[in-house]
């Protein structure tokens, strides 16, 4: 087995691609019409899947197998509220920087500040979440400043 891609099913195809755009400094890689945008970087693959795009396209979709509605019904799918069981974890040198950089963005009214936590050795991160609920967290280098998490 091989890792292809994460992919996330959206509820807003443009508003996602933007706040990835944004998030992630790049333009998106490619797109397959409105219904499939993806992400390359550092041999990785995320992608934006539009989960309006085949009911409201009935006529650019060919399905052959099995329909389970578990799976394969998407815009209920994009709909259905996020259970937040899913993290899309990003790295960089510099937290702090990251920090102050994603929340000039404006894409999200949701990040933490930089929190702390200390399992076997110390971690630093930030979270946000996407426009569709899905959690991000930001780890990377962080050198707290005198008396921070004390």
């Amino acid at each position: 087995m091989h890792f292809g891609s994460i992919y996330l099913v959206v509820n807003d195809f443009e508003k996602s691609l933007a706040f990835y755009e944004k998030l992630l400094e790049m333009p998106v890689t490619g797109r397959n019409m409105d219904r499939f945008a993806w992400f390359d970087f550092e041999g990785h693959t995320i992608a934006i899947m539009n989960g309006h795009y085949d009911a409201d396209h009935p006529d650019n979709v060919v399905r052959k197998g099995e329909y389970t509605e578990e799976f394969d019904d998407l815009k209920k799918i994009a709909l259905a509220p996020n259970t937040r069981k899913f993290v899309l974890n990003l790295w960089t040198e510099d937290l702090r920087k990251e920090h102050e950089r994603v929340k000039g963005l404006n894409i999200s009214d949701k990040v933490t500040g930089i929190k702390y936590v200390f399992n076997v050795s110390p971690y630093y991160y930030f979270q946000l979440t996407d426009p569709d609920g899905n959690v991000i967290e930001v780890t990377g280098g962080y050198a707290p400043e005198e008396g921070e998490f004390e």
